[in-house]
């Protein structure tokens, strides 16, 4: 696929749910699919409607193979009864999350994969391959990924669309569990479709959360024997974020080590990290990392266990720590974590297995302590920090960010059958329908 100057953002007939036909949309919705704490927030999900979109991104079963085949006949299911119905006409959707203070809107659409996209993370192959086995069988993206870009921040161009449609009545609007307020609004007007593509002409994207679902796409692209830059599968769903209007925020990713007892962590360390003792709950122990200069880490054991890793030893930093990458990356506490913790101190393998991500610090400390493991409490790291080194083509480890607030699961889903697409746009070359 021959990649474009700009992002090319494509209407779409939305896949949404019939209002008569659930308890509610805060029932039916969920977090994207890695934020889901297995197995209690599947359980949780799952009860709260029997239509709860946690069926379709986290079906389980005895084998991969009846998952996803699970998951396409429970979409085309829900297609045939009515539960999922599609919008008449192709669009754009204006989506708005609210909180307190905290206000983001954006553009969700289908993305061209050859635009100019970059990745800030490495990802795991074995979750590439799941999610693209789910989505194939699917024929369907369930959920859009989070993509943040720079634009004008004026009164033209897609700033003003948003701004201007979000004064209308939504499609919809709910509050899930988090407190957060989502509306929804579909942008079908030739003229703001037209100034939309031409705003984002200009424009390059970074991914804020959903590297996997992002390398997911561009899989299943390759996949389709034959299939040209008009093909559905040519792109994908995203949610893309204007940073200089709506700031998103930042925070860490924890890690869950579950073959590793805090007792023989800590042992293993001789010397390679300054330890300390802090005394307190989780609260205590996340404001003195956030407090500590230079490289640290929190080592949870359980709810009362807590160690404050700091200090690294330079010589074991300067050996450890590949060389080809610019300073900054190196002295990412996730780069130390990885090159330095996992790989050299601790020895533990680079597998799923043995190594769990999750975004909620507490969900961290409470599965170590269940699995007689280990976790590791992370920092956030700036949004022009990942910007700097993505732009220099430099990838973090994996898992080293949690940008939000993330999109809802459920609002909108995107088909990806041939007879379910609809037109793109006609001012700008390339393809004529996602």
């Amino acid at each position: 696929m021959t990649s474009t100057d700009g992002l090319r953002l494509l209407p779409f007939r939305g896949l949404r749910y019939a209002p008569d036909r659930i308890s509610s949309l805060t029932a039916v919705t969920s977090p994207p699919y890695d934020v889901v704490v297995r197995p209690d927030g599947v359980r949780h999900l799952e009860t709260a409607d029997p239509y709860n979109i946690v069926r379709l991104i986290l079906p389980h079963a005895a084998d991969p193979t009846t998952r996803h085949r699970q998951a396409a006949d429970t979409l085309r299911r829900w297609r045939t009864e009515g539960v999922l119905t599609q919008d008449a006409e192709p669009a754009l959707y204006v989506y708005e999350q609210r909180a307190g203070e905290v206000l983001q809107r954006g553009l969700i659409g289908a993305l061209r994969l050859d635009g100019p996209v970059l990745p800030h993370e490495d990802v795991i192959d074995e979750v590439v391959e799941d999610r693209a086995a789910l989505m194939g069988a699917a024929a369907a993206n369930f959920e859009p990924l989070l993509l943040s870009y720079r634009g004008r921040n004026s009164a033209n161009g897609a700033t003003a669309v948003i701004e201007r449609v979000a004064e209308g009545t939504p499609l919809l609007a709910t509050t899930t569990e988090d407190g957060f307020t989502h509306r929804l609004w579909a942008v079908t007007d030739p003229a703001d479709l037209a100034a939309i593509d031409d705003d984002l002409a200009r424009r390059q994207a970074l991914i804020a959360d959903g590297h996997h679902r992002w390398a997911t796409y561009q899989r299943l692209y390759e996949q389709q024997p034959g299939a040209g830059a008009a093909s559905p599968w040519a792109s994908g769903l995203v949610l893309l974020v204007d940073t200089t209007r709506y700031p998103l925020q930042v925070r860490a990713i924890h890690r869950v080590l579950p073959h590793l007892p805090p007792a023989k962590a800590l042992a293993d360390l001789a010397g390679a990290f300054r330890t300390r003792t802090l005394p307190g709950e989780l609260p205590a122990a996340l404001a003195a990392l956030d407090e500590t200069p230079g490289t640290a880490f929190v080592l949870a054991g359980g709810p009362h266990s807590f160690h404050l890793l700091d200090r690294p030893d330079p010589e074991l930093l300067d050996r450890a720590i590949r060389r080809d990458r610019p300073e900054a990356w190196r002295q990412l506490d996730a780069t130390v974590l990885h090159s330095v913790l996992l790989d050299e101190v601790w020895h533990v393998p680079d597998h799923p297995s043995d190594i769990g991500y999750l975004h909620h610090a507490e969900a961290a400390v409470e599965q170590a302590a269940r699995l007689g493991g280990s976790a590791v409490l992370m920092r956030a790291t700036s949004e022009e920090t990942v910007r700097q080194l993505a732009e220099c083509g430099v990838t973090m480890p994996r898992k080293s960010t949690s940008f939000g607030p993330k999109p809802a699961t459920g609002l909108v889903l995107r088909t990806l059958d041939e007879s379910d697409t609809g037109q793109g746009l006609s001012g700008r070359s390339g393809p004529e329908s996602p």
